[in-house]
């Protein structure tokens, strides 16, 4: 079902000015009370949707079990802790201490979501929390929507917030992406940095779009440093009909699920060029660098490869990885120059795609994507990667905002499709631009677009992992000045880095402050 964007929007900054203007929460505390509504909101729907299932089975005295609708990917509600039913409320009752009793009687009924649903609405004026139910109850909820309302109100409401330490909310475009290279039709799916769940929500949705039970063909596991965050990610899998295990854990340090070599797919978003990693940490007691980083060690202070080695330590024999990176990490040179040809020589890397800037609600910077396969080694393609310049290929949503559509994602994933012998898919609508592209006779290296590379012309190129270099321009388009763009977008990146160290040690100066002054 369409969301309206603009409605979507309106009723999202009503809610935030609510919480600005009558409480004391701050910007980055807004996410908990709301998306929990949000989240009891399109729980309600779902429940409604298998009651009425159910309600065809069961008849007479036999009524369905909280297990019935966990079988049916729902979330069980008893009558008091249903949305419609906090709404109804008289202006003269509680609503406070009856949204505390909801969050309470769903965890009961739902062991799940143990510590997820918040417990704090007593700090909320109760006028406050009936207007954030009155502009909620509108919102038509399905499918992805979940995702997009997240998106929305992190982006719109806690941007400065979320840039500490460079964590950014991946957006669900690019997050579907990544999930259509990968085609993670069955096996362990991993995020070491996993945020709100994203990743495994489009996982699921990919699942279900081939006809398969994402519950029986997939199992969950993360890892997340924030509390917060594992919080959101347990809630949005559950909203979703999903279980999993999500662990609070920092993946530099910690281990909690024993992941090299354990996983068919990894997938992730991880912080971009954080410095101060203890690298103390990262050797055994014999003085060995943890098998986790399979790359090794690099000598300057940035993490990028640490995440990179790590993903790759993390896959089984014939695992596949996605994630998001830094554009700066495709060109670095020193350690990271010899961390990126030894995985290049490995065979590992399978598909690299460049992106538009502004496809994100925080930060303006292009970012690439990165794929690899492990089984692809031992395969025909074993010295080839696959480069994709899809910097022209974006729907322009606003002035400063970018995404994909479907058939646009659709088409990208269908390039990678034909590199790799495979059947197209054209339900989303790309069969017209396949054609146009490449004809009937498979894939071809079209200027501008697509190249595949051989390690032989990587190592040529200085082990540079950067589409630009090898895909070329479009006939007819001019030669944009290459070393002008990437030290452009180069300094761009460290600026964006700057403003989030500027805005982490604001909100520290702050607190600082507000306790002295309490003192």
């Amino acid at each position: 079902m369409q969301v309206d964007l603009q409605d979507l929007t309106r009723r999202l900054f009503q809610t935030a000015n609510q919480l600005w203007a009558n409480t004391d929460l701050r910007p980055d505390q807004y996410a908990q009370p709301v998306l929990a509504l949000i989240a009891l909101r399109q729980m309600e729907a779902k429940f409604d949707r298998v009651h009425a299932d159910l309600s065809k089975t069961f008849t007479g005295r036999l009524k369905p079990t909280p297990g019935d609708y966990h079988g049916h990917g729902a979330v069980f509600l008893p009558a008091h802790a249903r949305f419609s039913y906090l709404l109804a409320l008289p202006e003269a009752d509680d609503l406070s201490q009856a949204l505390n009793e909801a969050m309470k009687a769903i965890t009961e009924h739902n062991p799940d979501l143990a510590g997820v649903m918040p417990q704090g609405y007593g700090s909320l004026p109760n006028e406050v929390l009936r207007e954030l139910l009155r502009l909620l109850q509108p919102l038509r909820i399905d499918g992805d929507a979940y995702g997009l309302i997240f998106e929305y109100f992190m982006g719109a409401f806690a941007s400065s917030f979320m840039q500490k330490g460079g964590e950014y909310f991946t957006p669900a475009s690019i997050v579907k992406l990544i999930v259509e290279v990968l085609e993670p039709y069955h096996g362990k799916i991993f995020d070491p940095a996993c945020g709100s769940g994203g990743m495994f929500v489009q996982c699921a949705e990919f699942v279900k779009r081939h006809h398969k039970n994402p519950s029986r063909e997939i199992g969950i596991y993360g890892a997340e440093k924030m509390q917060d965050n594992q919080k959101l990610a347990r809630l949005n899998l559950a909203v979703h009909g999903l279980s999993g295990d999500i662990r609070i854990a920092n993946s530099y340090y910690e281990d909690p699920h024993g992941m090299v070599g354990q996983f068919d797919f990894v997938m992730a978003n991880p912080p971009f060029n954080q410095s101060e990693v203890d690298r103390s940490r990262l050797v055994t007691e014999a003085g060995q660098v943890d098998a986790k980083f399979s790359l090794g060690i690099p000598s300057i202070n940035n993490a990028n490869y640490l995440w990179i080695g790590l993903f790759n330590a993390a896959l089984n024999e014939t695992g596949r990885a996605g994630f998001v990176m830094a554009n700066s990490a495709s060109d670095a040179g020193g350690s990271e120059r010899e961390m990126r040809r030894k995985l290049v020589e490995s065979g590992a890397v399978d598909v690299i795609v460049s992106t538009s800037p502004n496809m994100f609600f925080t930060v303006t910077l292009p970012v690439t994507l990165w794929f690899l396969d492990k089984a692809k080694a031992k395969r025909e393609r074993a010295d080839e990667v696959l480069f994709i310049d899809a910097r022209h290929i974006f729907r322009q949503v606003t002035r400063a905002h970018r995404d994909y559509t479907p058939d646009q994602i659709e088409f990208l994933g269908n390039i990678v499709r034909l590199w790799r012998g495979e059947e197209e898919e054209l339900e989303a609508g790309s069969g017209e631009r396949m054609t146009e592209t490449f004809g009937d006779d498979g894939y071809k290296d079209v200027p501008g677009l697509c190249k595949v590379a051989t390690r032989a012309e990587i190592a040529a190129q200085d082990w540079s992992l950067n589409p630009g270099r090898y895909v070329g321009v479009a006939p007819g388009e001019q030669v944009d000045d290459v070393d002008f763009k990437e030290r452009l977008e180069a300094l761009q990146e460290e600026l964006e880095g700057l403003n989030a160290e500027a805005a982490r040690l604001q909100a520290v100066i702050a607190q600082n402050v507000a306790e002295v002054l309490e003192a």
